[in-house]
């Protein structure tokens, strides 16, 4: 190995695979891409097929080792992250049986609520065991292959996720990264495995299909072996880092690895993960996930549905791109307008609410328009009502005990001054903005570079490859005038909530004109469904999709 290192960080995202090269400062010297196809053979279902991310690794790797210029015997090591959970099944061979179950397929919506039946104490990360559980999860997407393809599920040698896939064929060693099982398996470093929860839902079996050894990040895989070498056209032999959840190795690429820090990832969505001292749960609560990043640390998060993509629905659905203005004008318009945006207020529930009531059926709404408003009152209305839903998260952490110091951002919404300046004043929190907005990637060299021994431990590797490029601090008089307009948002979901719960009950024209036999009948089905909704155990079954957030997904807001 020569004297300089360097370091690859490969994110694989949704939509495709980013592999990057940086050198031990945290710079970045190229970066490439290579895509990937999803299907979607059914409604609530979403497939990638294995293969394609083997191939776009390889692509995209070679692609940025030769952009940067530097020699292969130069690099010291290599990690990646992906999304979370994706799963696999897999034969002897690391082949797979059938095709990926994605992180935001919901077939499994029925096994979630399933799970969350159990009453289990695994469950306590699913808002203090209150529910629901997401069909994202590892455990209702490993019992829908159980109970659907259970000549699939015999079959496997293994069921685990995208991240292990790679691994695997990267190293020839099967294991999983505390960072996946701690968020999304129900695992914890104190208990193990969920077995309980497994074994009420009929399914310990799974445990022997999972990987045995569980990784902290950072920790050595193993080594390329020499087909991998060649995929990659990176000698034989480089060392392979443990990596994990794509968001979560973008906190370490945030530099958010010390108690009471928080990223804030945006994008379509906004995701809030903070770090805890302490573990904590509570409902509204996804975790805390014990030693999900950092040994010893507890991560607690939250999550906004609509966010970003509530900007793009004022763009291309209400205003048009013939009419609208663009991002720059608006920007400048809005911030002319005082806070409250002259009466106007937004309920962000545009997808239903993740955290804190874990709402899926809540929707949105503009409040309070008035022939006054323009284009700019209902994009500022929308910045605020989204900063109004972060603040309301986190108003709930700081009710179970978690009280963040500050919020590290990468994503759309850094693009935007005016909502930097409204998240800051509305929270009355600074915003910290790094110099690398591709921060899992950056994280994943970070995590290389602990495996090499260039650095003793993640703590010190971001200290020396995470800069901070800018702090925007709050108004505390700002803060002092949202107050009110904060209290005025909070009203809105169980208003918005009487208003939809009137017109769900309100009989459409043909419903009223029914005769009585075929109301009987529809009250019959209506009973059906309730009742399959109904307690099971003792618990309301129930279930919502937990989206993902991922580098790729974050909205132009420039």
């Amino acid at each position: 190995m020569g004297n300089r290192k360097y370091l690859i960080g490969v994110d694989g995202g949704t939509e495709s695979l980013r592999a990057g090269v940086f050198d031990l400062s945290g710079k970045p010297l190229a970066f490439a891409s290579s895509p990937y196809k999803t299907t979607f053979p059914h409604p609530g279902w979403a497939e990638q097929n294995p293969d394609d991310w083997w191939q776009a690794l390889g692509l995209a790797v070679k692609q940025a080792v030769n952009d940067s210029g530097v020699d292969i015997t130069d690099i010291a090591a290599m990690s990646l992250d992906t999304t979370n959970c994706t799963v696999v099944a897999l034969d002897q061979d690391g082949h797979a049986l059938r095709p990926a179950l994605l992180w935001m397929d919901m077939r499994s919506t029925a096994q979630a609520a399933q799970a969350a039946a159990t009453g289990d104490i695994a469950l306590q990360v699913n808002s203090g065991g209150a529910g629901p559980v997401s069909a994202e999860w590892m455990v209702p997407k490993a019992l829908w292959i159980f109970q659907q393809e259970p000549e699939i599920y015999q079959k496997a040698r293994y069921i685990c996720e995208y991240q292990d896939f790679m691994n695997y064929h990267l190293t020839g060693r099967m294991c999983a990264s505390i960072s996946n099982v701690s968020v999304r398996w129900h695992y914890n470093s104190s208990r193990g495995w969920p077995v309980s929860l497994l074994q009420k839902l009929g399914l310990e079996s799974l445990v022997d299909k999972w990987p045995q050894d569980v990784l902290p990040l950072g920790a050595t895989v193993g080594t390329l072996t020499p087909s991998a070498a060649a995929h990659l056209g990176l000698p034989e032999g480089l060392l392979v880092a443990q990596g994990g959840s794509d968001a979560f190795i973008g906190m370490v690429g945030l530099g958010v690895v010390t108690a009471g820090q928080m990223a804030m990832l945006t994008g379509s969505s906004h995701l809030q993960l903070g770090m805890c001292a302490e573990p904590l749960h509570g409902p509204g609560i996804f975790g805390t996930y014990p030693d999900a990043v950092i040994p010893g640390l507890h991560v607690i998060e939250g999550g906004q549905t609509s966010t970003g993509s509530i900007i793009n629905w004022l763009k291309n659905s209400l205003v048009g791109q013939n009419g609208w203005p663009g991002f720059e004008a608006l920007n400048s318009a809005a911030s002319q307008i005082p806070p409250g945006a002259e009466g106007l207020l937004c309920c962000d529930h545009f997808q239903g609410n993740r955290t804190p009531y874990t709402d899926a059926a809540s929707r949105g709404g503009l409040v309070g328009l008035t022939l006054k408003h323009t284009q700019a009152h209902v994009f500022r209305a929308i910045m605020e009502g989204v900063a109004f839903g972060t603040e309301l998260i986190l108003e709930n952490m700081r009710d179970a005990g978690y009280h963040p110091d500050s919020l590290t951002l990468a994503g759309g919404a850094t693009k935007s001054d005016l909502w930097l300046h409204i998240h800051a004043d509305v929270s009355n929190l600074p915003l910290r903005l790094t110099e690398v907005p591709d921060a899992p990637a950056l994280g994943c060299a970070i995590l290389a570079a602990v495996a090499a021994g260039l650095y003793p431990d993640i703590s010190m590797a971001v200290a020396a490859m995470v800069k901070v490029s800018r702090v925007v601090q709050p108004d505390p008089k700002r803060h002092e005038e949202y107050a009110r307009f904060y209290r005025a948002y909070k009203a809105l979901y169980p208003a918005l909530k009487q208003v939809r719960q009137a017109l769900e009950n309100q009989p459409t024209p043909r419903q009223q004109q029914q005769s009585a036999p075929e109301a009987a009948a529809r009250q019959a089905v209506n009973h059906h469904h309730q009742q399959q909704q109904q307690h099971v155990n003792g618990t309301l079954l129930q279930a919502i999709i937990a989206p993902s957030i991922l580098a790729a997904d974050f909205a132009d807001l420039a």
